[in-house]
């Protein structure tokens, strides 16, 4: 396996990261896996061992840069430059602004924007070293338009959007490619605690659209990696407001989302969790 493609995931141990995790090494690359939760890992270590692919875990908190350096630093003298880095660790504290405390909004920064510039930056010099690789950084559809209930959540993935455009066009003529995913509401483990504390108001908005699987996602993910593309919208809605979200956004404010948020302040006062 010395030769085989190095892939270095943060959020590797569930959801989007994990099922990105096993499509790689069934297409035998060599993986680093970074997440919190040991028990996880191990259990994703030994999940994707089954097909005989490389997998180094570590037990990181992405907000911590030292301990990222560090973790990315072994994992390149053992593997190599990453081949494909992907930011996919990250939080939800989902609440009414008025209502949550400032730590709410520090600790999701800090996870979601901190921990990829930790990750991005550990990784970094290695590529351009070699002058080659793909970094994707997983956004989300609160990335392209603002809604009620994600105060602390949705600022964080505009600014990884941010950061996207950004290294995109600083990283581009050092034959380092980036990519931007926005996902959808996506089958998880954070989106099933997500729901049952989100407000009323959060969960009628988003019942419309429908829930992706983890395995669509990260399909969706190494089919526009594969074609070189920017920017990676899973599914038709994603697809559709990542390409006018800009004159889509006041559209669905006034005339759909307004609407139900005006409806349900008359019933409850749009504070209660939903269930």
């Amino acid at each position: 396996m010395a030769n085989s493609p190095h892939a270095l995931i943060s959020g590797g141990s569930s959801g989007i990261g994990l099922a990105l995790a096993q499509r790689l090494a069934a297409r035998g690359h060599a993986l680093t896996l970074l997440a919190r939760d040991a028990a996880r890992l191990a259990d994703a270590q030994a999940l994707l061992a089954r097909t005989g692919a490389t997998v180094r875990v570590a037990s990181v908190d992405v907000r911590d840069e030292a301990a990222v350096n560090a973790a990315v630093s072994v994992a390149v003298a053992e593997l190599g430059p990453p081949d494909l880095l992907v930011a996919s660790a990250g939080i939800v504290i989902p609440g009414i602004f008025k209502d949550l405390p400032a730590a709410a909004f520090r600790e999701t920064m800090a996870v979601n924007y901190d921990g990829t510039v930790h990750l991005v930056r550990a990784a970094l010099p290695a590529m351009l070293a070699r002058r080659a690789g793909r970094i994707v950084l997983v956004s989300s559809g609160a990335g392209l338009i603002g809604l009620y209930g994600y105060t602390p959540y949705a600022p964080t993935k505009f600014a990884v959007r941010g950061l996207a455009e950004a290294l995109r066009a600083e990283l581009r003529p050092e034959g380092i490619g980036v990519s931007i995913v926005y996902p959808p509401d996506t089958d998880t483990p954070q989106l099933r605690e997500e729901v049952k504390v989100r407000p009323a108001i959060t969960s009628k908005i988003a019942g419309g659209a429908r829930v992706h699987s983890a395995e669509e996602v990260a399909d969706a993910i190494l089919k526009g990696v594969a074609a070189g593309r920017f920017t990676i919208a899973p599914g038709w809605e994603m697809g559709l407001l990542n390409r006018l979200h800009s004159l889509i956004g006041p559209v669905l404010h006034r005339f759909s989302f307004d609407p139900v948020i005006a409806r349900m302040h008359g019933k409850d006062g749009g504070g209660t969790a939903s269930r």
